[in-house]
Parts: structure tokens; C-alpha cells; sequence
């Protein structure tokens, strides 16, 4: 087990140059099925999840083959419909290769994926979108199997703009006969790269990135090279870091568009910004101010910046209301930000933070992937040396997350 030793007390200054998103690339990894043949993606994010989904696609047949900045998937040779249950337990993310087998051949044999504890993430939603397109679904003894003798375009509308079911459902969509409409859908910016890659493809998705996006099935798709977008989450953990610790920061290879929320929210508690399309300054005051905030579907607040910027808040001047609507679990780094000094009182989806002037260096575990980021930013502001374990949670999401943050001034190391 790894671990990150901290050395508190250091500020966050410098340049840092985004990795490609996360959240982008696992569905686009998996959609990679779908042409049965070459897809070269590029800015892909060397993380613990893509590996995963890279060993999925071996374990179906595919073959991935890594040459400097890129990755080469060819999935011409893929034979197996079974994903693999103990890879499928590992990352929730896995769920999207359903969506691409199904599309691709009509079948698929899963299990009930896992990943993060941070709250009930069930998948009946994939399985309601599956059913209205004409796909039988049996369930057996944790496994769920969907077999189709032809997919037919259909209105489906979802109960909850749930990321997965939307991203899924274009899967299946995109070589099915005639016209799929999606109602309620979700509009992050990773669907909307998702249809980006495969319109490139040869796919016809229109209205990612609203509400209601269509599909017109096609016969077959072709060979693609993708540009995989940066990861907006990577973006708003650095600038929430520079403000923490009274940093200033230059963010480069950025989309600002897709963290608005996040750098409103940062100026409201005294953060100075100049933006640019790919970049941006970011200059922190002596000591933020106290704000609330409600995570909500996109364009709203990510609830995956819900723990790392609420530990930014806990030595900001006054009492600040956090509201988390979308995961009951994500309140457990807390637990463990209260063991270096923070105030902070949890009922329900609520947690209110009473800022403190100072956190105090401890040992504490990360619960989960942002928390774990979470935690790596209080030990960096705390006084005194931290150690963050169960660090592989923040590997699972973030690029050289120790490399970049020792080339922007912070005291850390990786010890295994």
C-alpha cells in the first residue's frame, strides 16, 4: 500500500499543464469497440483507471499498444462478451462497455461494477434505457446478461440526468436501426466530447451538451484519431490548492467554459482571475472568505469538486454551508479532516464548516478518490507533516498528481 508523506506549509505557486480527462476517456476508451477496428487517442491520462479499462479490452480481445503521447486500440479481435467480474468490481466506469458490446454485437454477460463508496450509484437506469431500444435483460445470481436480435432507435427518457445512463445509451444507439431521442439527458462537457469522438467516427449524435440529444443509427463506423479534452476536475483540485495555501497559479491546456461554477465560486471567497480560453491566473487572497454551496447536476457545482473545495473552506474566515444532492456517502473525508483541526458538523446532505485559522498535521486514509485529493490539499496547508494512506484511490483519478504538485513548490513524496 502507498502512501504520500507531507510536508506542510508550503504555497502552491507556478505552472501546470492539465492532463486529459478522465471522465472523457474511460467512455471513449470503451466506445473504441464500437468500429471494430484502430482508434489512436491521444492526451489519454496515465491513471489507474484507464489501465483498467485497457485491461478490460484485453481480456475481450482487443489489443492496446502505447507509443510516447499516444494509445492505439484495436478492437478488431475482440471475441468475448463476458466482462470480467473482478475487473468490473474494481470500477464503477466499467459499466460503459456494456453499452458498446450490446451495440457492437447484440450481447453482453456483467456483474454489478464497484468503485468509490460515496454513495448508492445503481445502474437501473442503463438498464430502462437498454429495454426501451429492445434489449432482453436477464438477471442471475449478481450477473445480468442483455442479448438483442436488433436494436430499434426509440424515445427514452431518463428519470435523472445520470452521466453513465446517457453515455451508455449513445453506445447502443449509434448503430441501431433508425432514430434514438434522449429526454432528461446529462450535458457534461466529457458527453459532449464523447459525441465529438464518435461523429469522428462516423456516428450522427447531435445535442450533447443540452438536455435532449439524438442519435440516426448508422451501418458502420471507420478508423478515428482522437484528442482526448482536459480534465476539468484536475483543473479545479490545482486552483483550489493555490487558494488554500495563498498561491498563485498559472493552469495551461484548460477549457475555462467547463469549470464556471468552481471559479465563481472561488472569487466569491476573494480569488483573483485572469482567463483565457486555455489558460488561467489564478491569485489567492491571505485568507478566503466563508461560502456555501449546492453540487448539482452540470452546468451547476460537480460534486466531484464537493470534498476538495469544502477543505479549502476549512481555515476560511467564517461559517460556510455545503449541500451535497447527488452522493449520500461523500461526506466521509471529514471523518479525517476533523483529525487535523477542522470544525465541521455533518446532518444529512449538509455539512457546515466553522473555519479555523489552521489544520494540523495527522495521519488519515483516504475513502475515495476526491477525498483522497481532498486530504493531500489540508496536509499540504496544515502545520507540521501529514501521511495520506490509501493513496491508491488517488491514483485511480489524477496524472502525476506528486510530480506536478513538487514542480509547483509542495513538500511531498510517495513512499510504497
Amino acid at each position: 500500500m502507498s502512501e504520500y508523506i507531507i510536508k506542510g506549509g508550503k504555497k502552491v505557486e507556478g505552472e501546470v499543464t492539465i492532463s486529459g480527462s478522465k471522465n472523457a476517456s474511460l467512455p471513449i476508451i470503451a466506445a473504441s469497440i464500437l468500429n471494430q477496428g484502430k482508434t489512436t487517442l491521444y492526451n489519454v491520462p496515465n491513471i489507474h483507471d484507464t489501465q483498467m479499462m485497457f485491461e478490460i479490452l484485453r481480456k475481450l480481445g482487443g489489443s492496446v499498444t502505447k507509443k510516447k503521447n499516444k494509445v492505439i486500440i484495436d478492437t478488431s479481435g475482440i471475441c468475448q462478451y463476458d466482462i470480467p467480474e473482478d475487473l468490473m468490481r474494481q470500477m464503477r466506469s466499467s459499466v460503459i462497455f456494456v453499452g458498446a458490446l450490446i451495440g457492437r454485437y447484440g450481447k453482453v454477460t456483467f456483474s454489478y461494477p464497484g468503485g468509490c463508496d460515496i454513495g448508492t450509484r445503481p445502474i437501473d437506469l442503463h438498464l430502462k434505457a437498454f429495454e426501451k431500444l429492445g434489449i432482453n435483460i436477464n438477471k442471475n445470481y449478481g450477473n445480468i446478461t442483455c442479448t438483442c436480435d436488433k436494436i430499434v432507435g426509440e424515445k427514452i427518457d431518463l428519470d435523472f440526468p445520470s452521466v453513465g445512463a446517457t453515455e451508455n445509451a449513445i453506445l447502443v444507439a449509434c448503430l441501431a436501426y433508425g432514430k434514438t431521442i434522449i429526454t432528461n439527458s446529462a450535458r457534461e462537457p466529457e458527453i459532449v466530447d464523447l459525441q465529438n469522438f464518435l461523429n469522428k467516427m462516423g456516428a450522427k449524435v447531435k445535442g450533447a451538451g443540452t438536455d435532449i440529444i439524438e442519435i440516426e443509427g448508422v451501418k458502420k463506423l471507420k478508423d478515428v484519431s482522437y484528442n482526448i479534452m482536459p480534465d476539468r476536475i484536475e483543473t479545479g483540485t490545482f486552483l483550489c490548492m493555490a487558494a488554500m495555501t495563498e498561491g498563485n497559479i498559472t493552469i495551461k491546456g484548460i477549457n475555462s467554459n467547463h469549470i464556471t461554477p468552481v471559479i465563481h465560486k472561488l472569487e466569491e471567497t476573494g480569488c483573483k482571475f485572469n482567463i483565457q480560453k486555455n489558460e488561467i491566473e489564478m491569485q489567492a487572497p491571505k485568507r478566503l472568505k466563508a461560502v456555501d454551496i449546492k453540487t448539482m447536476p452540470y452546468p451547476g457545482f460537480p460534486t466531484d469538486m464537493q470534498s476538495i473545495f469544502a477543505t479549502a473552506l476549512t481555515t476560511a474566515k467564517g461559517s460556510s454551508m455545503i449541500v451535497e444532492n447527488l452522493f449520500e456517502n461523500r461526506y466521509k473525508y471529514t471523518q479525517e479532516l476533523i483529525r487535523m483541526g477542522a470544525k465541521i458538523t455533518v446532518e444529512g446532505k449538509t455539512a457546515v464548516i466553522k473555519g479555523v485559522r489552521k489544520l494540523y498535521g495527522a495521519n488519515v486514509k483516504a475513502t475515495d478518490l476526491r477525498g483522497g485529493a481532498a486530504l493531500v490539499m489540508a496536509g499540504m496547508a496544515a502545520k507540521g507533516n501529514s501521511k495520506i494512506e490509501n493513496i491508491e484511490y488517488i491514483l485511480r483519478g489524477y496524472d502525476q498528481f506528486d510530480q506536478k504538485l513538487k514542480a509547483l513548490g509542495v513538500d511531498i513524496k510517495m513512499v510504497n
